[in-house]
């Protein structure tokens, strides 16, 4: 009897100690993710075209321009840090160096999402996303739009499985171009809400694939804006890094 009693706190000693040192192994969830460098930079501007013509004459022209967006943002980058084993107080027993990278980015406006209530973003809140950002309907930017297909990758939020194709996505670009629609696309970027309706912005990591420009990245993706030039949206980012 006596060396049952022991057996059974020996038992609760070990469990107490697990769950102390690994209290989120269970319920692994993205986390808030810093910054070590960031640059921000925006298009140059077109020069004018002109044309002489004569008095009296009539001319028809068409007119061809690529106009910067103020309806979208992009994120780029490249993600490093390192796997841990902590405690509640943030002490750590070990860690590793990240050599290679495989997980998620999540980018949000709101800084509290609830990752156990994840889903596809449902077509009343990209309306309601538009509404609050000011971007009409009638845009042909606008959130309905851009992310007008639903061809993605399946991937895990935590504990929670995206079925593949299963949520409104796109692929971002590679060397300026647009990339063929496919499950195996790089840099794919999909919409997901919780349950109080806060929409995140998530893309697959990547591990050093050449991008837009034809540099290397581990991440790309793009966010919209409020397009009045006096309000610059804040937005949150979190990551799964396995």
């Amino acid at each position: 009897m006596i060396r049952g009693k022991v057996f059974l706190i020996g038992l609760f000693s070990i469990l107490a100690m697990f769950f102390l040192l690994f209290p989120y192994s269970v319920l692994a969830q993205p986390e808030g993710i810093g910054f070590s460098s960031n640059v921000t930079e925006e298009a140059p501007k077109s020069e004018a075209s002109s044309i002489t013509t004569p008095g009296g004459s009539f001319t028809t022209m068409v007119l061809n321009g690529s106009f910067q967006t103020p309806r979208w943002k992009a994120y780029v980058g490249n993600v490093t840090g390192k796997l841990t084993l902590d405690d509640a107080s943030g002490s750590t027993i070990y860690d590793w160096n990240l050599v290679s990278v495989a997980g998620e980015v999540y980018v949000s406006r709101s800084p509290s999402i609830s990752w156990s209530e994840i889903k596809c973003l449902s077509d009343a809140t990209i309306l309601a996303e538009q509404a609050a950002l000011n971007i009409s309907s009638d845009n042909s930017d606008n959130i309905n739009k851009t992310f007008n297909e639903t061809v993605h990758k399946s991937f895990f939020v935590g504990t929670k499985k995206i079925e593949p194709s299963s949520c409104r996505a796109i692929a971002t670009y590679i060397s300026s171009q647009a990339q063929s629609s496919s499950e195996d696309a790089n840099f794919q970027e999909i919409l997901l809400e919780d349950n109080n309706q806060n929409v995140v912005y998530a893309t697959i990591i990547e591990s050093s694939v050449s991008g837009f420009d034809d540099k290397a990245y581990d991440f790309q993706l793009i966010v919209p804006d409020n397009p009045d030039t006096n309000i610059d949206n804040t937005y949150y980012f979190f990551a799964e890094i396995s």
